[in-house]
């Protein structure tokens, strides 16, 4: 079965292309390591929420962007190798274009991935926390939800359950969602092949009563959303 790592993280804006280049760099050995897919994805619209939100997660100063990324692997073995191997490699701290302190990175199984994937032109990210015993609940809400996406023009529509969370001492999935004992955190997308055909499609699926007639089985106060463009992606 696949597996995803997920990541979350503020990188200043002048030090956009400097981070595109690290990101370069690092899929070249990710890929040596068995990924398959690596992408990294600039915040173009994040909002600002009332409890939660993409900045606070990774507590993102005004002058910084938040990133949006994921690496997909064919299953959780390649992936655990994959990281002890990067680990492994380094020995000398290089200079990041970024605070990893503030990173929030974990991994995650698919629950939901409908649709194909693509090189798409637009991204929508999302992190929700979830009651664990909702869990089949969610998934049913998450698939409905999917088709009707897809029908609008989504190419590809993943649910990725909350695996292997890690706790962080400065930042972390859980606290980027206010998650409790009791909840687990999914880390979600959406592949648009467009900006324009995201926004016309999410304007219908808001007055599609397939999307508003269903009971949410999690706190959608809580989950944090935003709208991202494609740095690298392969």
């Amino acid at each position: 079965m696949a597996y995803i790592d997920g990541f979350v993280l503020a990188v200043p804006a002048e030090r956009k292309e400097a981070y595109r280049n690290m990101a370069l760099e690092a899929l070249v050995h990710f890929k040596e390591y068995g990924a398959l897919r690596l992408v990294e994805a600039w915040g173009d619209e994040v909002p600002d929420g009332t409890v939660t939100d993409f900045k606070s997660a990774v507590k993102a100063q005004p002058s910084e962007v938040v990133v949006f990324s994921w690496i997909e692997y064919p299953d959780k073995a390649t992936r655990d190798q994959a990281n002890r191997r990067m680990a492994a490699e380094m020995t000398e701290v290089k200079e990041m274009p970024f605070d990893p302190k503030r990173m929030i990175y974990s991994g995650f199984a698919p629950l939901n991935d409908e649709g194909r994937p693509s090189r798409p032109g637009y991204i929508d990210g999302f992190v929700a926390p979830v009651p664990t015993a909702n869990k089949a609940a969610y998934r049913d809400f998450a698939a409905r939800h999917a088709q009707v996406l897809l029908e609008l023009g989504a190419t590809r529509v993943v649910d990725a359950w909350g695996d292997d969370v890690l706790d962080g001492t400065t930042t972390d999935f859980k606290g980027a969602v206010k998650a409790n004992g009791d909840e687990t955190v999914v880390f979600s997308w959406i592949e648009w092949s467009s900006k324009e055909v995201r926004e016309q499609a999410w304007q219908k699926a808001m007055s599609d009563p397939r999307m508003r007639d269903q009971p949410m089985p999690f706190d959608g106060r809580r989950t944090i959303y935003g709208g991202f463009a494609p740095l690298v992606d392969q």
